[in-house]
């Protein structure tokens, strides 16, 4: 019997070191190099690398337009550039598990109907990773459809800048996906910066957007957070539509010709912590119930808030609304009701010290009517005629509209650094 299990033992041990060296010759190989100079083929590297390998390609200027259909690592050396020589994709991902790191993308066609895109990501290819990419004069920068867990990390993305906006695509086009982590990118020149229809449980993390038209264009998505994005000089900041189950939060938004933040068919959501300045609407908010709005700082705006189309059932407290031209422009047939918080126009009193205000503030007043429909009235805002006619306003209901009211208004702003906010619309 002992011998048995001497013998046995010995067989063990053989065993495990057949199958240690196995797996220890697969790392090998999954580990391999394959090394591109100039005037040699990337296509003919991909064909022949093995899953598991990476292609280095050294830096020099290749035409080709690639097919990467296997799990693979296509990585530059000091910046390579692959143009596509302004037809189709320049490179298409096929494969799951593929990595395309520090290469300059460029030239791909500029057929809108094929979705032409500096880099494609094709059904099936889940947890495709693109990085530290520069993606250049192409319609579309990133087309992702139909892929789980995809990473776009810290790339730069212009389009087709001589193009009419009309005519470009989108810098980052996400579609029926799932899981995907956009973060650190920053895109320009585009038609719209990140667009997203049928994503779901995303996030889109310190992401600079500017020059597009929406910052993102998002839609029918839900899940997803957008967090410590900025966006500006476009004509909308964050266009959110049709949506639930949405975490926005920390982003700042200045400058863009129309909403820094719009919540169109928004239910369900978070919107915190925002700051959003110098627009021509801060934030833009129709047919949007059952969200909570708060601790968001709204400043500079020619509106701080526009809202309508039976925005209703939302919390809506902490913000500061300060030095908006017209606070709130709110169109409805009856009072919706807002908590505690600061608007810098407030003349009311608060003769307890407990920091709110004794009587509520009501935007949507006479005198912000008579600005909507004589703009020149702006220039007297500050007046003591202006002021009497708000007082005289609150005491005679007859002349009063359907107002936004905050019963508990704030008497001091919570966010201490709202001056250098101001005039932002003009870096």
């Amino acid at each position: 019997m002992a011998v048995l299990k001497r013998s046995f033992a010995r067989l063990a041990a053989r065993t495990a070191a057949v199958l240690l060296t196995a797996l220890l010759g697969a790392g090998i190989a999954a580990a391999a190099e394959i090394r591109v100079h100039p005037g040699e083929s990337i296509a003919a590297a991909v064909a022949r690398a093995r899953p598991g390998d990476t292609v280095a390609v050294e830096r020099g200027r290749y035409h080709e337009h690639l097919r990467i259909d296997k799990p693979l690592k296509l990585e530059g050396i000091n910046r390579p550039t692959i143009s596509g020589g302004l037809v189709g994709d320049t490179i298409r991902i096929v494969s799951p598990d593929v990595t395309v790191e520090g290469i300059i993308v460029t030239d791909s066609g500029d057929n809108l109907s094929a979705q032409n895109a500096g880099i494609y990501i094709q059904p099936g290819a889940d947890r495709a990773t693109v990085k530290h990419c520069d993606i250049a004069y192409s319609l579309f920068g990133l087309w992702i459809e139909g892929a789980k867990d995809v990473q776009v990390i810290g790339n730069l993305i212009t389009g087709k800048r001589d193009y009419p906006s009309a005519q470009r695509g989108n810098g980052i086009q996400l579609y029926n996906t799932i899981g995907a982590r956009i973060i650190g990118n920053e895109i320009s020149f585009v038609r719209d910066g990140i667009y997203v229809d049928v994503s779901h449980h995303a996030l889109f993390r310190g992401n600079k957007i500017h020059d597009v038209r929406y910052g993102t264009h998002y839609m029918n998505s839900y899940y997803n957070t957008w967090e410590d994005n900025d966006s500006y000089h476009n004509r909308d900041g964050l266009a959110l539509m049709m949506t639930r189950h949405l975490i926005v939060r920390n982003n700042h938004t200045w400058g863009n010709f129309d909403a820094g933040i719009m919540l169109r068919t928004i239910t369900d959501s978070v919107i915190e912590n925002n700051i959003v300045a110098g627009n021509t609407r801060g934030f833009f908010i129709y047919d949007a119930e059952f969200n909570v709005i708060k601790n968001n700082l709204i400043i500079d705006n020619d509106i701080g808030a526009h809202v309508w189309a039976g925005s209703i059932q939302n919390q809506v407290e902490g913000n500061d609304f300060i030095r908006n031209r017209e606070q709130v422009r709110y169109v409805a047939a009856k009072d919706v009701h807002w908590g505690s918080n600061y608007w810098s126009n407030y003349i009311g009193w608060d003769r307890d010290g407990n920091g709110i205000g004794d009587v509520p503030y009501e935007a949507n007043d006479v005198v912000d009517r008579l600005v909507w429909r004589l703009p020149m009235v702006k220039l007297l805002l500050d007046s003591p005629a202006i002021q009497t006619l708000r007082l005289i306003a609150q005491q005679f209901p007859l002349l009063r509209a359907p107002s936004i009211v905050d019963v508990k208004p704030r008497m001091q702003p919570t966010h201490r650094h709202w001056r250098q906010w101001i005039d932002k619309q003009r870096d």
